[in-house]
């Protein structure tokens, strides 16, 4: 199914709207207490004591960080998945270096052919989306490995061995595909968002018999929650900037298959 630009980039809009909105909130609030027609109701409300700050703010700091946790844990997975697939298709490079030289030429053409297509996938993970030949050359990457010349050259234990390297490099390559299409979840950052705007009610409650410091606490607030949030947020695709994970242990795998395959002059 074709993914939208939206889909895709999401999380982008989203962090825009995180800041836009908090700045929406700070405006309206300072209104609302000092210049609509409610005014002289609210400086009735003084008397709020400092501490009921830290209920909702403690509540939309744990909000943010379990929200954080979960996109950082998202990056760290796609980096292993990388790293894991690169090291299993080294290790059949290494398990096939006693066969033959027509039947190891082919398992390692066909080992450079999927680390070729894997490193060129960065640009459909980026899209929430995934390459169409990968699945193709890994079926072809078994295929080679599971034949009987293969077991008649290293037998059946190294044989077995490298048809297992090659199923955890599909594993691992499904494990980032899947990553890179997880959106954000939007009940979640609803809930930070409503918490995030009742703290900055709390603070301008606490203060609202004192506009100055009302106004000074709010901004404070919210030039600290809207950038963290946001920053958060931008990170949704472990696969898009500003923090994409990189392919260059895929891509080394295929760079030194090539170099291999170079005649010596």
């Amino acid at each position: 199914m074709p993914v939208s630009q939206w889909q895709a980039y999401d999380h982008y809009g989203l962090a825009l709207i995180a800041v836009l909105g908090t700045l929406v909130g700070v405006l309206l609030i300072q209104w609302f207490a000092q210049s609509s027609r409610w005014a002289g109701w609210v400086r009735s409300l003084e008397g709020v004591a400092p501490p009921f700050i830290n209920i909702v703010g403690v509540l939309f700091a744990l909000t943010l960080a379990f929200l954080a946790n979960d996109t950082w844990s998202a990056h760290d997975r796609a980096m292993g998945a990388v790293y894991r697939e690169a090291d299993a298709l080294r290790s059949i490079i290494a398990l096939a270096e006693p066969l033959p030289a027509p039947l190891g030429e082919r398992v390692r053409r066909a080992v450079g052919d999927y680390a070729r297509v894997s490193a060129d996938e960065w640009t459909e993970l980026a899209r929430r989306a995934e390459g169409a030949e990968v699945g193709r050359h890994a079926d072809r990457l078994l295929t080679v490995l599971a034949s009987r010349d293969v077991e008649a050259a290293v037998g059946g234990t190294v044989q077995a061995l490298m048809l297992r390297k090659a199923a955890d490099a599909r594993a691992d390559r499904d494990q980032r595909v899947a990553l890179s299409k997880t959106h954000v979840n939007p009940l979640k950052w609803a809930g930070m968002a409503l918490l995030g705007f009742l703290t900055l009610l709390s603070v301008a409650a606490v203060h609202v018999d004192r506009p100055r410091a009302a106004m000074v606490g709010v901004v404070l607030f919210a030039l600290a929650a809207a950038p963290t949030a946001a920053i958060v947020l931008v990170q949704g695709n472990p696969f898009q900037q500003p923090t994409a994970v990189t392919p260059q242990p895929i891509a080394a795998v295929a760079a030194s298959l090539r170099v291999q395959a170079t005649p010596e002059r």
